[in-house]
């Protein structure tokens, strides 16, 4: 194993305190596209369905063409929901069960890391495994909403009749202040934060480094493209499928 592997997870055993952040990168690997990166939803144009593509997801869009986004949802978001998790799901999960870091923070919708049970998992941006209803807050089953959405229809509140959501943060919409609050904390106390598959430029979530820095904490990234975070990382990678396996054989975890 190279040697800046080897220091890296040495590092990592050594730490009282591990926190992680993940972004879209760790997700890449389940096949999944990413928003930012080069063949990510930015990347091709900056239309679709003849909207602007960041108009898709604000929140008073949404309120005034619903269609439109569950359009998008339809073709690019439920598909998310039958992927497996991948190997940096995988290896994350194996850490947390042997205790070598503690939350992992995330920045997907995409549930993998819950379905990969290994710890807690907080999903900073909301979540694909529920809707709610826009109008009087009723509960929506995902699979109900998606299965009409596939009928190419507005999934509809059984209550009120007014459209429902994803409870996914939206461009206008406030992160939920608890889980901010609490990455903000673990971040500022720990040792290491590792930080895979995230650009680091989306706030307040890009925030958490430099809390982690200014604590005296180090960062590990490992991200394909450059970040706004990398001339301070003490520890730098670029291949996130690499590292998770270098990272299963260094811990000796299951495959």
């Amino acid at each position: 194993m190279e040697k800046k592997f080897e220091e890296c997870f040495k590092a990592i055993s050594e730490a009282k305190n591990v926190t992680v952040l993940t972004g879209a990168g760790v997700s890449t690997l389940s096949g999944i596209s990413d928003f930012r990166g080069k063949n990510g939803f930015y990347s091709n144009g900056d239309t679709l369905y003849g909207v602007r593509k960041e108009e898709i997801f604000d929140i008073g869009f949404f309120r005034r063409k619903p269609e439109i986004f569950f359009r998008y949802a339809k073709e690019y978001l439920y598909p998310m929901l039958d992927k497996s998790p991948s190997i940096a799901h995988l290896a994350l999960a194996e850490m947390q069960k042997k205790g070598l870091c503690g939350a992992v923070y995330t920045q997907n919708i995409d549930t993998l890391h819950t379905k990969a049970s290994g710890g807690r998992v907080v999903e900073l941006h909301g979540t694909l495994a529920s809707h709610h209803c826009t109008r009087c807050g009723a509960f929506c089953e995902t699979a109900r909403a998606r299965a009409i959405a596939e009928s190419d229809k507005v999934p509809l509140c059984e209550k009120c009749g007014a459209p429902v959501k994803p409870d996914v943060v939206f461009f206008g919409e406030n992160l939920n202040e608890k889980d901010l609050s609490d990455a903000y904390d673990d971040c500022g106390k720990c040792d290491i934060l590792l930080v895979l598959g995230s650009s680091l430029t989306v706030y307040p979530v890009a925030g958490l480094p430099g809390e982690c820095c200014a604590s005296g904490g180090k960062l590990v990234i490992v991200n394909e493209l450059e970040t706004p975070y990398d001339s301070r990382a003490k520890f730098l990678f670029r291949d996130i499928a690499e590292f998770s396996g270098k990272m299963q054989e260094y811990f000796d975890l299951p495959r």
